[in-house]
């Protein structure tokens, strides 16, 4: 039967076994075949004459130590970040890692595909966002339970550059939605156009009943009259389809799996303070793949050297730091 070898190889199965067979010396042995005296070395340490593979076995050779594999692959359980941006989140943590071996780690643990780590419920097609000009603000509600205690997270993104503005509140009545779009429309450094809200009371009063809706047929909803007020096309979502407003039903999952869901906090105040430091990291240091891997502020700043018509004040001047104008002014009422 035939031997089937590499194609740069010098010996044959019978030469090797006579090598490893033989008492003579590399030298000897190297002038007899014809061989490298490194060839000859290598098969007097091999037990078997057939060829090996080449190259490093899978995990051999990465610089990356098992604590840093540990580190990557509880990380991207937890987080479900993309590959991108969760090479941006552990770089300052794993100094040797590189896009490269962050990919090769993944697929190792076999967690290469997002999709695989979603719950089943989660799962299935998701179409992108139509493009739109900054103005574009999805708001919705969100329950935090704290021990014993409810609290409400509003939560506003911009479609275009993913700019978030959230607060804290104790109830979710349309009076309190209504205060937080006045303080949410003073965050945005551009004329906000259109908001997308679900069918809330707290939003507007299409799900009640005709019973319970207010006798004065012109009676406008507060958070209707806000958007009135400042000319905003208030939309709403079709009733029992709140994925049609899954921007920043996202954002809400988001905000949760980094904080309720990850820590504990003993009270109120620690909630509201590290809500705050994570707001403040995601709308001016996180890089998000959906604009282009930059963060949302740097999208403000991109569109306002393209459309600067539509905004009302230049987002240069809103940078954090010392600045007349408390551009993140975050609410915890």
């Amino acid at each position: 039967m035939g031997q089937v070898l590499h194609g740069t190889a010098t010996t044959t199965h019978v030469v090797r076994a006579k090598i490893q067979a033989s008492e003579a010396s590399l030298l000897e042995l190297s002038e007899q075949y014809g061989i490298n005296p490194k060839t000859v070395l290598k098969w007097k340490h091999r037990d078997s004459v057939e060829d090996q593979k080449c190259g490093a076995k899978p995990g051999q050779g990465s610089v990356l130590s098992e604590l840093d594999e540990t580190v990557i692959v509880e990380t991207r359980r937890k987080t479900l970040l993309p590959l991108d941006d969760l090479f941006d989140l552990l770089l300052p943590l794993i100094p040797v890692l590189t896009r490269s071996n962050l990919h090769r780690c993944l697929q190792r643990h076999h967690i290469s595909r997002l999709v695989d780590l979603l719950p089943p419920e989660e799962k299935g097609e998701y179409k992108t966002f139509k493009k739109y000009e900054p103005g574009y603000l999805h708001i919705d509600t969100a329950q935090i339970n704290l021990g014993k205690d409810k609290w409400y997270l509003f939560v506003a993104i911009d479609r275009a550059t993913r700019y978030v503005y959230v607060e804290l509140h104790d109830n979710k009545r349309m009076e309190t939605a209504a205060a937080f779009l006045q303080q949410a429309l003073k965050q945005y450094p551009f004329k906000i156009n259109t908001i997308l809200t679900d069918n809330g009371i707290e939003f507007s009063y299409n799900l009640l009943v005709e019973a319970k809706k207010p006798k004065d047929k012109n009676k406008v909803h507060p958070f209707v009259a806000v958007c009135q007020a400042q000319t905003i096309e208030h939309r709403t979502t079709l009733v029992k389809h709140p994925w049609t407003n899954g921007m920043v039903e996202a954002m809400n999952k988001k905000i949760k799996a980094n904080t309720t869901r990850r820590f504990h906090y003993d009270n109120i105040t620690e909630l509201k303070e590290h809500l705050y430091a994570y707001m403040l990291n995601y709308n001016f240091n996180l890089k998000l793949r959906a604009i282009g891997r930059i963060p949302p502020f740097e999208a403000i700043l991109n569109a306002y050297q393209k459309t600067p018509d539509i905004f009302y004040i230049n987002p240069n001047q809103l940078m954090v730091g010392l600045s007349k104008y408390p551009f993140f002014y975050f609410c915890c009422s």
